[in-house]
């Protein structure tokens, strides 16, 4: 154990540059966002605003299963209003945009979603209509 002032001197660099962005954050993510809502003032969504921010990426892959294997694009809501299963059909009648409010929490929770993938995001979508 010749180098042991190396070893011990290697471990606490080591441990210090791998916590670096805990301590240096102070374990704060800084504030949350608030994504804009609807145009229009009150809405009724498809379940309540808690349960979407807490599960709407479960949702919208419960519809996509539904509608691709069983073609079955209808879900009633507790009040009894049919809403059309789909991102472009349901939600982003009401939440056209994109930026303003999916975005916003996307990118501060770093995750990139896949649904623009396969679906036109609105703002390319009302470009692409208005040609």
């Amino acid at each position: 154990m010749y180098n042991k002032g190396y070893v011990i001197t290697g471990l606490v660099i080591f441990v210090l540059f791998v916590t670096f962005p805990v301590w240096f954050n102070g374990l704060d993510a800084g504030p949350l966002p608030k994504p804009e809502p609807p145009p229009g003032g009150e809405k009724q969504c498809v379940a309540p605003a808690a349960e979407m921010r807490d599960s709407h990426m479960q949702l919208l892959n419960e519809w996509r299963d539904d509608v691709l294997r069983n073609s079955n694009r209808v879900m009633i809501t507790v009040d009894g209003k049919e809403y059309r299963k789909g991102l472009q059909i349901a939600c982003m009648q009401c939440h056209s945009n994109k930026e303003k409010f999916c975005d916003t929490c996307h990118d501060y929770a770093a995750v990139s979603p896949t649904c623009w993938d396969c679906h036109i995001a609105p703002a390319e979508l009302a470009k692409k209509e208005a040609q």
